[in-house]
């Protein structure tokens, strides 16, 4: 029983979807902003378990697979199909109250908040290659060690720019340091960005029969970790270090952000040994949450009012 509840939530992506509101409740502690509606995590919630459920939407596999996801689709195959249609019904429906609710203040958007978040649902669509081949024929998913920054900046978009501009259109509220607020985008960029290239690596030797140049397929999966993996955990622990000395941050709040690094960098040598899918659903994905909650509790102590 406790196996098929762990499957349904990791491989129907309803984690990937928690993923999503916990970083952006990050993002409103760290700016010291109001927390957005109900309905716009909501929102959010539903467009991310769609949206990384679409791969899995397509036409049934008849087959058995020895992969424990693709076997699941498999066997759930209504399961998902059903789904797909709820949770797109229940975001446009989320959607039109949002958008009614507020439409004086989306039309009063500043141009610069537009501008920002038209890249992030662009990006999102090139990545499945959505748009017609007549427009563009591009597909960012095929495009091997590019793919993972893709990744990493729909979801800093997401979990950063979106919830600023929605606290903008909700509230009236905007980012008194907006380079703060960039900063974080950055941040966030680079550590989803680790993520899903260690997540390409459970990919390794499909990704190499079909000739997808990942990281791993280019130069093996001990010198990703090497000299992918751990240069960037670096840049990004010596950036932080930096920035909160700058900030003046006290030691527990520089410690409590210190730890998805040392977690990530722990995780990524594991990976020279090969791991399950559910390592990587669990563990891995898992990593976005521990970040998201030290973050939260990091900032009780740069903003002692904070509630």
């Amino acid at each position: 029983m406790l196996n098929r509840i762990i499957a349904f939530v990791f491989f129907a992506n309803y984690f990937v979807g928690l993923l999503a509101v916990a970083l952006s409740l990050e993002t409103a502690f760290q700016l010291n902003l109001p927390l957005n509606s109900v309905v716009y995590y909501l929102l959010v919630f539903c467009a991310t378990v769609f949206y990384y459920t679409f791969a899995y939407s397509g036409p049934v596999i008849p087959a058995i697979s020895a992969n424990p996801r693709t076997e699941w689709y498999r066997l759930h195959y209504r399961f998902v199909r059903v789904s797909q249609v709820v949770l797109p019904c229940i975001g446009v429906g989320l959607g039109s109250y949002f958008l009614l609710k507020n439409a004086e203040a989306i039309l009063h958007l500043p141009l610069f908040y537009w501008l920002a978040l038209a890249t992030v649902p662009l990006a999102a669509v090139l990545y499945y290659g959505l748009l017609p081949k007549s427009i563009i024929s591009l597909n960012l998913r095929r495009t091997g060690w590019l793919k993972a920054f893709v990744i990493g900046f729909v979801w800093a978009g997401c979990v950063n720019l979106f919830p600023v501009a929605a606290l903008k259109i909700e509230q009236n509220i905007s980012v008194t340091e907006p380079w703060v607020m960039l900063w974080l985008f950055v941040k966030n960029w680079m550590f989803c960005t680790v993520n899903a290239i260690m997540f390409d690596m459970k990919d390794y030797e499909d990704d190499a029969n079909i000739e997808l140049k990942t990281f791993a397929v280019r130069i093996g999966l001990r010198n990703t970790i090497y000299y992918i993996l751990v240069p960037l955990l670096l840049i990004g622990l010596v950036s932080f270090l930096t920035f909160a000395l700058f900030r003046g941050f006290g030691l527990p709040t520089i410690l409590f952000n210190m730890v998805p690094f040392v977690c990530l960098l722990a995780v990524a040598f594991s990976l020279q040994k090969r791991q399950g899918i559910l390592f990587y659903l669990i563990v891995i994905d898992g990593l976005l949450l521990v970040k998201a909650l030290c973050g939260i509790a990091g900032s009780f102590f740069v903003y002692p009012n904070l509630h």
